[in-house]
């Protein structure tokens, strides 16, 4: 099970190769999350896109968040992402698909992680099935959403380490830097991006057995 999120890491798409995905509809949202920031890379070095948050909804469910537009934060994110990912090798190539997210406004955060994941999928042909929880089920030891979070340390036993290189426009000045947003993978390396994540996802497959 996964947490909604925002531009997710790449070890969070690892696991949309699976057919199906059950996504938490029930849990109460948690700040300085996944839920509500994304992780990339620009040429000053790593940049955290924060969606900001109505604060409104006293630690609610996740899908009672609304997104705060009091400030053009829209605007921000998309001139950060063109900015890093402009001179990547496939930018130009599937902007269209995104560049909408940041011009049009949805009320609710879930509802729009959710549907800017779905164009993700979709640009990465993964045939990913999602669905919600009615009830809130309990955090487990390993458990994906709660592992799957910015300040998570990784620790010998974490269950999806990524050490697979893959070009990165920045890596002459940073080196490769593992598990930014899934648009690092997706914007400078293209129709690739799916195989490297069923690599992945084989591998947790593999190590878990």
């Amino acid at each position: 099970m996964l947490s909604i999120a925002y531009l997710p890491p790449i070890e969070y798409f690892a696991f949309l190769v699976a057919n199906n995905v059950t996504i938490d509809a029930c849990e109460r949202y948690q700040k300085q999350s996944y839920r509500n920031r994304a992780t990339i890379i620009n040429g000053n070095g790593i940049q955290n896109l924060i969606i900001p948050t109505v604060h409104d909804f006293h630690m609610g469910k996740v899908t009672d968040v609304r997104i705060d537009y009091t400030t053009p934060w829209q605007r921000t994110h998309w001139r950060t992402i063109e900015s890093a990912y402009n001179s990547t090798p496939f930018f130009l190539y599937y902007k269209d698909a995104i560049m909408p997210f940041y011009y049009e406004k949805t009320d609710l955060l879930f509802d729009f992680n959710l549907n800017l994941t779905k164009t993700l999928v979709k640009l990465l042909k993964l045939n990913t099935t999602f669905y919600f929880t009615t009830d809130f089920e309990p955090y487990t030891t390993n458990d994906l959403r709660t592992i799957i979070h910015p300040k998570t340390k990784r620790s010998e036993n974490y269950p999806l380490s990524i050490n697979n290189l893959y070009y990165q426009i920045f890596d002459n000045k940073f080196g490769f830097l593992p598990n930014l947003s899934i648009i690092d993978l997706l914007f400078n390396i293209g129709p690739e991006a799916t195989g490297y994540l069923s690599n992945l996802y084989q591998k947790f497959q593999n190590d878990n057995l």
